[in-house]
């Protein structure tokens, strides 16, 4: 399709649930582990929720930050804050303390909606730091069976419970009771415009600094309509969504926040990945479409098949966050019957820009081709000016109608990645076939260059991945004096191996430039990983240069 072939709906964040509302009322929006709350009621609860963040003082642009896992009150905070006109501040409620008080003063939120097990870090100590703090109960929105069964006075009972609820500090009230004593907000309250900023993500953006994305309800809106257009074959008001990627991730808020609800999808909702939690709700109710990141994928073919569980029902998966191995691919394939593709994004991008065609054509280990209305340009990395020759790898650049808003108040980061007519430097190399198919080489500020070479992690991670008695493996490049950087390969073992820097270089001898052959290896008991758990090289660099300077 062309760029200018593409048409965003004149729509808000809120219409979408307010459409699917009148048009599949009874419809189960959320499964939350057997507990079922229809569109209507879905509907109701956000005009609750926003008639409490009104009587909070909460008014247009102003920022409710919410800290929660995935959970029936997180969709209802969110819908409940936009429909206001405010902006919804995403965090992870296991950031760290440090990061999430960062975060909460840069934008300046009065009001904070959290997971019990979060206030301890939202306001230590018991200090509400003048926000006017709502604390939410996971387990208030159990079935009413679950809740009766962590009341019981054994051991099982009282370790669920804890690991669901936290203490509550003084002047900190409930959220669930407010928004279910709460009358709606009237209907004529006014909403929020199309380019008014809908949310803020929370990002190391494409220089590892962390900051917020500001993402209008244009840009959600287009990405909604970008994805339905691309994956045709869903059926509004009969698919079955799994919400397992987080809500305060842009892949999890597009997939599950937005997208669902614009389909009239029935979401299996889950606080944490849990593969027999996943499980079981598919036996629940029979799974459709799936949105994942690969480990994810592996690990659930892999115990569905173990433990005879059928996924066939699962039509559609989409993968995204980091590259799809072709044999978790295949596996995922074999076990459901559907189909699996990868995608490509960022937050910045609302967050999908490019993806694999939902058809045979599809090609595992490629980003794919542009979304509908999306146009990309290869250049060269040091003159974004200019692009590269067909078939070189270059930086890609992105322009379409999910590209953001800009960091929120930070026109400086902004200037450096957004370049004059809208176009997104995505600070990621890639190369385009002759057929258009978009594949990654790596991270621009990942590329290690070494002795005047370009080396790239991932094609060094590949070759050394499939080594026997190596379980996983992170490349980086630590400073080298002239040679500039050194390719250092840390690896995670395989219970009882023994492998060292002669074997992983005969290994590999075949398989990579001599450039590009490792230098040293390090091994590691495991990777540090995102929350979505792409492997974070920048702190495995991190880790191996504290571990050289304490020697």
């Amino acid at each position: 399709m062309a760029p200018d072939a593409f048409t965003v709906p004149a729509l808000t964040v809120p219409d979408l649930l307010a459409d699917a509302a009148g048009s599949v009322p009874d419809n189960v929006a959320l499964d939350f582990l057997g507990a079922s709350t229809t569109y209507r009621e879905l509907a109701d609860q956000a005009d609750r929720a926003a008639a409490v963040l009104a009587a909070a003082g909460v008014r247009a642009g102003d920022r409710v930050a919410l800290v929660l896992p995935n959970c029936p009150q997180h969709v209802v905070a969110f819908y409940g804050a936009l429909r206001l006109g405010a902006v919804v501040a995403e965090h992870n409620p296991l950031a760290s303390p440090t990061e999430l008080q960062a975060q909460l003063a840069a934008h300046g939120a009065d009001v904070v909606v959290a997971w019990e097990k979060s206030l301890d870090k939202v306001c230590p100590g018991g200090d509400l730091q003048g926000r006017t703090v709502l604390a939410v109960d996971l387990t208030a929105a159990l079935p009413r069976r679950s809740r009766f069964l962590l009341r019981l006075p054994v051991p099982a009972a009282r370790a669920q419970r804890e690991a669901m609820r936290g203490p509550v500090p003084s002047g900190v009230a409930s959220w669930d009771r407010l928004v279910r004593r709460t009358a709606p907000l009237p209907a004529d309250h006014p909403g929020p415009a199309q380019e008014d900023t809908a949310v803020l993500l929370h990002t190391g953006g494409t220089t590892g600094t962390p900051k917020a994305v500001a993402l209008t309800h244009r840009n959600l809106v287009a990405n909604v309509a970008q994805s339905a257009t691309w994956i045709s074959g869903l059926r509004y008001g009969e698919e079955v969504f799994t919400a397992v990627l987080p809500f305060f991730h842009a892949f999890g808020l597009t997939l599950c926040l937005t997208t669902a609800v614009r389909l009239g999808a029935t979401q299996l909702v889950f606080p944490k990945f849990d593969v027999d939690m996943v499980l079981a709700g598919t036996r629940r109710r029979p799974v459709t479409f799936f949105g994942g990141v690969p480990p994810m994928f592996a690990r659930l073919a892999a115990a569905a098949e173990e433990r005879d569980v059928d996924l066939t029902s699962v039509r559609f998966a989409i993968s995204g966050a980091m590259s799809l191995d072709r044999e978790v691919a295949a596996t995922w394939e074999r076990v459901t019957g559907g189909l699996i593709i990868e995608g490509y994004g960022m937050t910045e991008t609302s967050p999908v820009a490019l993806g694999n065609p939902l058809s045979p054509e599809r090609r595992p280990g490629a980003l794919g081709l542009p979304f509908p209305g999306t146009e990309i340009r290869i250049v060269d990395p040091e003159n974004p000016a200019v692009d590269m020759p067909e078939g070189e790898t270059g930086e890609l650049l992105i322009r379409g109608p999910q590209v953001f808003a800009g960091y929120w108040q930070n026109p400086e980061a902004t200037a450096e990645v957004m370049l004059e007519g809208g176009w997104l430097r995505t600070g990621d190399l890639v190369h385009r076939d002759a057929d258009g198919f978009v594949t990654l080489a790596d991270r621009r500020k990942e590329l290690i260059i070494s002795g005047g070479f370009n080396v790239y992690p991932s094609q060094v991670e590949d070759a050394v991945r499939a080594m026997p008695g190596v379980r996983d493996v992170a490349v980086v490049g630590l400073p080298d004096g002239h040679r500039g950087e050194s390719v250092v390969a840390a690896l995670v073992l395989e219970p009882g191996a023994h492998v060292d820097l002669g074997a992983v270089r005969r290994w590999a001898e075949d398989k990579l430039s001599h450039y590009a052959m490792p230098r040293s290896v390090a091994v590691l008991e495991d990777l540090p990983r995102s929350q979505l758990g792409k492997v974070l090289r920048r702190v495995v660099r991190e880790q191996l240069m504290a571990k050289n300077r304490h020697r």
